[in-house]
């Protein structure tokens, strides 16, 4: 019904900058709440950075003044601005989203979305 497809991943030294995208395209009436998330080999998948229904921004403590949130609605698309990246923000990110999905005439079903992930290295 929908996906979301992630780019912008990649390999870069510490102190350099990275920009993730996330798309969203299919049968989509709106969406609620857009979140980034990271997740290590074997570790629980931890916050990032996301948008709350109320559209409010919130942003784990450890990335807070270095990454930075936003959207363009327009284009059903997320961003994540990752400047000063420290090689302990390696992690394979995953955009989410809670989205209202159009699935009959004048029927929405609110389900929850991940994109497939993108590796992010940050050299030392």
């Amino acid at each position: 019904q929908v996906q979301l497809v992630e780019s912008g991943g990649g390999l870069v030294q510490a102190g350099g900058s990275l920009r993730l995208s996330c798309a969203a395209s299919g049968s989509i009436f709106s969406i609620i709440t857009w979140g980034w998330y990271r997740q290590a080999p074997g570790k629980q998948r931890e916050l990032v950075a996301e948008f709350t229904s109320g559209g409010n921004t919130n942003y784990a403590d450890s990335v807070k003044g270095r990454f930075t949130i936003s959207r363009d609605s327009a284009k059903n698309t997320v961003y994540l601005q990752m400047i000063s990246l420290k090689p302990e923000d390696t992690y394979v990110y995953y955009c989410n989203a809670r989205v209202w999905v159009n699935i009959g005439v004048s029927t929405r079903s609110l389900n929850v979305y991940w994109g497939q992930g993108t590796q992010v290295t940050v050299s030392s």
